[in-house]
């Protein structure tokens, strides 16, 4: 039996999200699946370092699944790539330790979420950013951050649907750059909460406007109430771009 790691990308505009599920194919676990199990004549389940939302995309995101399959990682990649629709690339296929989880092993992440900061939006990258026509103040943007960063119980943060025992995550850094219009918040963690980069971005968002001040989000933090934080921030602007083994 052979475990094989996928570092995969894809555009998300087009899926219900990473998880497979009962009433649609149309998620990219399945997708990939399906063209696995055709490939190897096998029943593939691949196992993702996390799921991501409908809409999100990915740089870098890690799967693996086992199989009984004597084809080689060129040979798989290849496959792939001809079977899979265009905008879901496998970018590298290595053959792994049998014990190697995706899920379990992985112990930090970076995301980045991209904002157009201009008066109209971009129609090619509207996909892909989500539009603030109103000015930004970065510098309470990033003032703000520096009440989240550390070790926290993050579930003012969290989607109520969060599933997860304990919301105590750590993030060792929040960086807010521009060039031009486009504004990129990026994220590194030990891992993050269902909607949590979101629902921290929309929060920024809403110090940028001046509709908060940097100085409540500790509140908001310590408080441990999900109505005192902003909106969720549109999916399409968040990208998962590496996973850190």
């Amino acid at each position: 039996m052979c475990n094989f790691k996928l570092t995969i990308q894809y555009d998300g505009s087009r899926y219900k999200g990473w998880q497979r599920l009962g009433n649609t194919d149309n998620t990219l676990q399945g997708k990939i699946e399906q063209v696995l199990s055709k490939m190897t004549g096998e029943e593939i389940e691949i196992i993702g370092s996390g799921r991501t939302d409908v809409g999100v995309h990915a740089q870098g995101q890690v799967a693996n699944f086992k199989t009984s399959s004597t084809k080689r990682t060129a040979e798989i990649q290849q496959y792939l790539y001809h079977y899979l629709p265009e905008d879901i690339v496998v970018t590298d296929i290595k053959e792994v330790d049998e014990r190697f989880h995706a899920r379990y092993h992985a112990v930090a992440k970076q995301y980045i979420y991209k904002i157009w900061n201009a008066p109209y939006h971009n129609p090619f990258l509207r996909k892909y950013v989500e539009h603030i026509s109103e000015p930004l103040d970065l510098a309470a943007m990033q003032l703000a951050t520096s009440y989240l960063l550390g070790q926290h119980d993050f579930s003012a943060f969290v989607s109520s649907r969060s599933k997860k025992k304990s919301n105590i995550r750590e993030i060792y850094s929040i960086d807010i750059t521009k060039e031009e219009c486009l504004v990129e918040v990026t994220f590194r963690g030990n891992g993050f909460l269902h909607n949590m980069v979101r629902i921290i971005t929309g929060t920024l968002l809403e110090v940028g406007l001046g509709r908060m001040k940097p100085t409540q989000l500790k509140e908001v933090l310590e408080k441990r109430d999900r109505n005192l934080a902003g909106p969720t921030a549109a999916a399409k602007g968040l990208h998962l771009v590496q996973v850190y083994y």
